[in-house]
């Protein structure tokens, strides 16, 4: 028997010209023309077009061709020739054919089906060719991260999905019964990730969060993940700079490896190759401005909207970091300023020390993070401000009362990253099985 590190797969074609091989996988697409009849199979690597010649193949392959429907599984041995017309550039040229199953009628035809019904199909929507594009580039962008971040010396944290206290805020925070006590599904891993960073210098957390907002907008799924990393001995600076080498990184890898997946997409790859540092970096006070001359203003101390982050990233064509964001708008935990030149004496100010990375063409904020306030006593005060209970954060407090230090980190959304990589509309496309307010199923 063939073990499975020595089967073909239709990615693998460039090695294998002019030699026979089987093609284990699904029927995507076939037509007959005359004699000569088309078999368009995908194995999960990609597509190839199998030819089947009176002469080159046995009768017994004619007559199971009759017989395949869309999605039947079966597999096919031949020769491999090279077909620059064809799927991936490779033709097969059928000898012989064994059908495994033959399909049900499928339910999703090349016809346009409306979004719930193929959200309602998910679990078969995911084979058709463009979302299996998009998530492969979902694949290699999470294969990046790791890449990233391990190949400079990180150390993978990983945080509890089940938490006894909020992040970001109790709003948004899906609650469950935990034994005796309340329990919550993490919003973020970031406040696990100062304990790593204290603990071994430079880590990322890497996982599902989860937010309970009742938003139907296409950059908001409930269930989604973020990768986090955080740094101690890093300020708002090296937080933005390691930020843009991070983004650097992953839109060259998705640029060489998945190349391919982007056509499929209609990716405008120009838009990409374009995305190199230095990212522009101006303040929340400059971008109020910018957005002013723009006829889309905001009044002061107000978070960015969709149509905000819109214009910003129309201004630059190019990610850009908006830091010193309005203290109001930000967590507990952000280190304050009075100034945008410099850090509050008194540990509490008008700004934040915070960064967010706006994406252009519409995608909006993909990187949220800055300087965490290293101090006890100011976020004793933070954390009563905020209307926290002091005690469910009390180990928290702990890494600011044995061996304080300055540190900073962020975090940047895998969903919305992979629609900004990829240029679709929504991000339900982005991830296999989307939760959004009314989505539960598959």
């Amino acid at each position: 028997m063939t073990s499975s590190a020595d089967r073909f797969y239709i990615e693998d074609a460039a090695r294998y010209d002019g030699q026979s091989v089987t093609v284990k996988g699904w029927v995507y697409n076939k037509r007959s023309s005359g004699k000569i009849k088309f078999l368009i199979l995908r194995d999960g690597t990609g597509l190839m077009q199998s030819v089947l010649f009176k002469g080159e193949c046995n009768e017994e392959a004619f007559e199971l061709f009759e017989k395949l429907t869309q999605e039947s599984s079966v597999e096919v041995t031949g020769k491999l020739r090279k077909e620059p017309r064809s799927p991936g550039g490779f033709e097969l040229g059928v000898q012989s054919m064994r059908i495994v199953q033959v399909a049900e009628p499928y339910p999703i035809s090349p016809k346009e089906h409306g979004v719930e019904f193929l959200m309602e199909n998910r679990h078969l929507w995911v084979r058709s060719n463009r979302q299996w594009a998009a998530l492969r580039v979902r694949a290699e962008i999470m294969r990046s991260i790791n890449e990233f971040f391990d190949s400079r010396g990180f150390i993978r944290f990983d945080a509890p999905i089940l938490t006894p206290s909020a992040c970001e805020g109790t709003s948004t925070l899906f609650g469950t019964n935990y034994f005796d006590e309340k329990a919550y599904l993490t919003q973020s891993g970031q406040l696990y990730g100062e304990v790593g960073a204290m603990a071994f210098g430079k880590i990322y957390v890497f996982g599902p969060t989860f937010r309970a907002e009742k938003s139907k907008t296409r950059k908001h799924l409930t269930e989604f993940w973020m990768v986090e990393p955080e740094v101690a001995y890093a300020d708002l600076n090296d937080n933005m700079e390691l930020g843009e080498k991070f983004i650097e990184h992953i839109v060259q890898s998705v640029l060489s490896r998945r190349a391919a997946e982007l056509k499929i997409l209609e990716r405008d790859l120009s838009k990409l190759e374009a995305i190199k540092g230095p990212f522009p970096r101006i303040s929340y006070d400059e971008a109020v401005k910018i957005l002013e001359k723009k006829g889309v203003g905001i009044p002061w101390g107000e978070d960015f909207g969709a149509p905000h982050e819109t214009a910003l990233g129309e201004e630059f064509g190019k990610p850009v970091f908006i830091h010193h964001m309005p203290s109001q708008i930000k967590a507990f935990y952000f280190k304050q300023s009075d100034t945008v030149g410099g850090p509050a004496v008194t540990g509490t100010g008008k700004y934040a020390l915070g960064c967010d990375l706006i994406a252009p063409d519409g995608y909006g904020e993909v990187i949220g993070g800055g300087q965490r306030e290293e101090s006890a006593e100011v976020l004793k005060q933070r954390i009563a401000e905020h209307g926290l209970c002091e005690s469910d954060y009390s180990w928290y407090l702990d890494l600011r009362r044995f061996g304080s230090v300055p540190h900073s980190g962020f975090g940047l959304g895998i969903e919305r990253t992979v629609a900004w990589m990829t240029g679709v509309e929504h991000v339900r496309e982005t991830i296999p099985f989307p939760r959004m307010l009314n989505t539960l199923r598959p």
